[in-house]
């Protein structure tokens, strides 16, 4: 829960590194609430066929947009790659492919261009 909070105290903050620890447990954190909304969205008659989504999990898909466009960035600039990589989910089956290879690798070591290394023990 702490690593969803922290994410979302990073709002909109587009700079600095995260660990996968904290990109990996964001998404999940988002999926499972997404479906806990989804389940209240077809109970409560709030979901619509047409669209895909229900009030709830759209208006939680909207709160939490800048957060995971943030915390993906973050999780690029670990691997030392610049955000501008978040573009490559655009291309048709290889770019999420290819997103979710980094989103798994592991960070740097040490301090690159994009801040001090998250795993390091805060001095």
């Amino acid at each position: 829960m702490n690593w969803y909070l922290g994410v979302l105290k990073k709002y909109a903050v587009f700079d600095g590194r995260a660990r996968r620890k904290e990109y990996w447990f964001f998404f999940l954190f988002t999926i499972i609430v997404s479906v806990i909304l989804a389940i209240i969205d077809n109970l409560t008659g709030t979901y619509n066929s047409k669209v895909g989504i229900g009030l709830l999990g759209g208006l939680y898909a909207l709160g939490t947009l800048l957060p995971g466009i943030g915390v993906t960035i973050r999780r690029l600039h670990d691997t030392g790659r610049t955000g501008w990589w978040i573009l490559i989910a655009f291309v048709p089956i290889v770019g999420g492919i290819i997103l979710l290879i980094f989103m798994v690798l592991d960070g740097n070591p040490g301090e690159n261009k994009y801040g001090p290394d998250p795993k390091a023990a805060p001095a």
